[in-house]
């Protein structure tokens, strides 16, 4: 096979294989191999496995591989159950027994701590979800744009394509309702393929109120005893089944720091600060959206709450409108994946809170911004990763900082 265009033909011949053994995973889930000291990039194997594996692409330090075949398999493989895992880019660890998958998140945030924040700390043992599979609330089948015989694949991304889809009439990590819902929607959308003009994405959403698949839709929810409602295609958590757990260590972390008061500084629809509510005296929910702020406040008032409130707030001036001197508050902040800006971190930091609860579904930018914190004069403790994202290499780590 000719090689394309831009292949690097450096140190490997386009779709020469190779026999390498995998030492090690990184923290997105590929293994790591050494042929003759050059690193090699292999999905779907673990450590310990001897593979024959692929080259596809050469870069100036290392190359990525296909897996052909595992030749000597670890104890840790098990059989995915998925007919497309491998092939839909959604799941990483479908191979890898649920312990292991633990183990190796535990130790992927360790060494981010060591290599990234240059911080020698223990990590705990990783929070299991209760459900391994059918966990997922909420999934967003793309689709493209029809052709002669209308609507084709409905699905995710390929793994490693940027537009090429893999069709997923049944996803083994959505929730039961969704699966069932999910072949009458795929349906409807190639019996009326006349009216796109262009691809588009689906919303599924598994609720109290039913699988709602309109983005605007109301959903109610619960978390620990407390009633949410939400538009059905903004950010809630996704995982039902672990969410109280994951909830309730972060306010008991944010409690145990003895500040008076609460501020949730990335509130979105509420979920910390209302859950937070009855923990402290008063609890603020900053947030740079408006409409976010109304549904927080809606939130807060299906609850009955008299004590929490929210605000809408400049980036530039997050913490202007808080009455509490941060010596007496501890703020929560759970920040998109990209991290937290250099500004409001600055802001933060001018504030003073006594301690910090920074939850984070990226560790890579937890660590990145712990660096900072750590120069601000803030002393790490615990270090709990939570798995709300079981067979994928995606994780929730919850620290705890204090001044």
């Amino acid at each position: 096979m000719e090689p394309p265009k831009k292949f690097a033909p450096h140190p490997f011949a386009y779709h020469q294989q190779l026999e390498v053994r995998i030492d090690n995973l990184t923290n997105e889930g590929m293994g790591v191999a050494r042929a003759g000291g050059w690193v090699v990039f292999v999905p779907f194997v673990l450590p310990g496995e001897f593979v024959r594996c692929r080259i596809y692409r050469n870069h100036k330090n290392f190359s990525e591989a296909d897996l052909v075949e595992v030749l000597e398999p670890s104890p840790q493989r098990v059989q995915p159950v998925c007919p497309v895992f491998g092939t839909c880019g959604g799941c990483q660890y479908q191979h890898m027994a649920y312990a292991e998958q633990l183990h190796w998140k535990r130790r992927q945030v360790a060494e981010l701590l060591k290599h990234m924040a240059r911080i020698e700390h223990p990590v705990n043992e990783v929070i299991p979800s209760p459900v391994e599979f059918h966990y997922r609330s909420k999934i967003t089948p793309h689709f493209q744009k029809p052709r002669a015989n209308g609507v084709e694949d409905i699905g995710f991304l390929r793994m490693g394509a940027r537009a090429a889809l893999v069709d997923v009439p049944y996803c083994h990590i959505a929730m039961d309702a969704i699966n069932e819902a999910l072949p009458a929607v795929r349906e409807n959308i190639r019996a009326s393929s006349g009216n796109f003009k262009r691809g588009g994405t689906l919303l599924l959403r598994a609720a109290k109120n039913g699988v709602l698949t309109d983005t605007h839709a109301i959903a109610h929810e619960d978390v620990d005893g407390i009633r949410f409602e939400f538009q059905a295609g903004d950010f809630f958590q996704n995982n039902p089944f672990i969410l109280p757990r994951f909830v309730r260590h972060a306010l008991d972390e944010a409690r145990a720091t003895g500040a008076k008061y609460l501020v949730d500084a990335y509130c979105g629809s509420g979920l910390f600060a209302v859950c937070g509510a009855r923990d402290f005296e008063q609890v603020i929910g900053v947030e740079i959206s408006e409409s976010a702020v109304r549904k927080a406040t809606h939130n807060a008032e299906l609850n009955g709450l008299t004590n929490c409130r929210f605000m809408a707030a400049d980036a530039r001036e997050v913490f202007k409108d808080v009455p509490h001197p941060g010596g007496d508050t501890v703020v929560l902040i759970d920040p998109p994946r990209a991290g937290c800006s250099a500004e409001f971190l600055q802001q933060l930091f001018a504030f003073g809170p006594k301690g910090v609860v920074y939850v984070s579904c990226n560790p890579a930018t937890q660590m990145r911004d712990l660096q900072l914190f750590t120069e601000a004069g803030y002393k790490l403790g615990t270090v709990q990763p939570f798995d709300l994202f079981p067979q994928t290499k995606h994780l929730e780590c919850v620290m705890t900082l204090s001044r």
